[in-house]
């Protein structure tokens, strides 16, 4: 009996051809997995920035500042994950760190989050509004012009000062913010700030001078003017301390060149001596109106914490050092003032 051949089915071949397939898409899908998961969790910023959002900043201008500035590997990654994170629509405004090493996925939870590092905002040696405006504009993107709009009579009578008095509650010193900061919640800061120094030690020491705090910071101002070295300035305090209980004119140097507008005079001549002003401590007795300066903690400590001498006068040394010398009476305070005169004139000479 002849043999029956039978064709080969096509099943298995159909069956072959279907693994195949699946075998190619799962291998596309877990490649396309992967590269999900590079988009999110890979490190992906690739230098160390700082990222600055304005308020109402659009998504797209974000993406314009990263690429520019090539801050990340993969900018279609970030964009992938913002949007998938519902990022695009509105980041909050602030002051944003990227580390690099940094994830695309920790990088936009940041902006999602709001989560700003903060600023350390740092002035001393402020003289004048002008320049603590200036100062406090370069950490906090309040201008300075809105800084500048803190000083007016409504402003500092808000916070219990006088426009006089109102450089005693900015206390030189280091301060954490964020940058969103506007001028207004700096100065309810500063005012916080001022609280919080005079404390209940410090106030008590305030008024066993007899003196408010404003008042302190007053004299701490000339002080400070009078010196830059931290040693002397409880014995300069106690001199004009000794002036005031005695009724004397402080006669302070530094007040007459706030007078006069020009606090680089060198030499105070009898024309400056006549400057009509409240200022003035040659012609007005006890302590100015206010601060000319923006009195530092150190300088501050200086007066709750003087000297206690029977010193009436001081004179910058002669070799120039920057100290002082200490007098009891007006002829040897004379006798001071001649040698540092002598040896001016001499090195003028020498100079010129």
């Amino acid at each position: 009996m002849p043999q029956m051949k039978f064709k080969p089915m096509l099943f298995p071949r159909l069956g072959k051809r279907f693994i195949l397939i699946g075998v190619i898409l799962a291998a596309l899908t877990g490649l396309r997995a992967w590269q999900l998961y590079g988009y999110v969790f890979k490190p992906n910023v690739q230098k160390d920035y700082y990222l600055y959002i304005r308020e109402k900043e659009s998504f797209d201008n974000v993406v314009d500042t990263l690429e520019k500035n090539g801050v990340m590997r993969s900018m279609k990654a970030f964009r992938w994950v913002a949007k998938r994170k519902e990022c695009t629509d509105y980041i909050k405004p602030g002051r944003y760190h990227f580390n690099p090493g940094m994830s695309t996925n920790t990088a936009v939870n940041i902006l999602r989050a709001g989560l700003q590092e903060p600023v350390q905002l740092v002035f001393n040696n402020i003289r004048t509004p002008e320049q603590l405006a200036g100062v406090v504009s370069r950490y906090l993107e309040a201008d300075s012009l809105s800084v500048l709009g803190l000083f007016t009579p409504a402003v500092a009578e808000s916070y219990g000062f006088t426009m006089e008095t109102f450089p005693a509650m900015f206390i030189p010193n280091t301060y954490e913010f964020y940058w969103t900061t506007s001028a207004e919640e700096f100065g309810d800061r500063m005012k916080r700030e001022h609280e919080a120094f005079w404390n209940a030690e410090r106030q008590e020491k305030a008024r066993n001078l007899n003196m408010t705090p404003a008042e302190v910071a007053t004299l701490a101002a000339i002080v400070q003017e009078e010196s830059n070295k931290q040693s002397e300035k409880p014995r300069i305090a106690g001199v004009y301390i000794n002036r005031l209980r005695k009724g004397m004119p402080l006669q302070a140097d530094p007040t007459v060149k706030f007078a006069a507008g020009d606090i680089t005079l060198r030499r105070i001549l009898n024309r400056h001596l006549e400057i009509d002003s409240p200022y003035n401590t040659y012609l007005n007795a006890g302590l100015p109106p206010g601060p000319i300066t923006f009195p530092e903690i150190q300088s501050i400590d200086a007066v709750l914490n003087y000297e206690r001498h029977n010193f009436y006068y001081f004179c910058a040394r002669e070799d120039f050092s920057g100290y002082h010398n200490f007098a009891r009476t007006n002829a040897e305070h004379e006798r001071n003032a001649a040698r540092y005169h002598a040896a001016l004139d001499l090195r003028k000479r020498a100079e010129s």
